[in-house]
């Protein structure tokens, strides 16, 4: 199954993400597919940065987005909150 999700970056102790379509296989900071967008909870307020026609297509093709990912999906109004799963 293909996932949307985060891979951390940055260094230690100040992480800012990567928002990937990976499968579900692989590690976190492991190979991926496809990258979509940032996210950094470090910024006040948490900074997201997304390719919403790569996200779309990506869900249209039925990569699930974790729970994390689904919440920013949501804020985002890409999805609805019901419809992540």
């Amino acid at each position: 199954m293909v996932k949307i999700r985060l891979r951390r970056v940055g260094a230690k102790k100040q992480p800012s993400y990567r928002i990937v379509v990976a499968d579900s296989r692989a590690p976190r900071g492991g190979a991926f597919v496809d990258q979509v967008g940032t996210y950094n909870p470090r910024t006040d307020p948490p900074t997201t940065v997304l390719d919403e026609e790569k996200t779309r297509k990506w869900l249209d093709l039925g990569a699930q987005p974790t729970e994390i990912v689904g919440k920013l999906l949501v804020i985002r109004g890409l999805i609805e909150g019901a419809e992540r799963r």
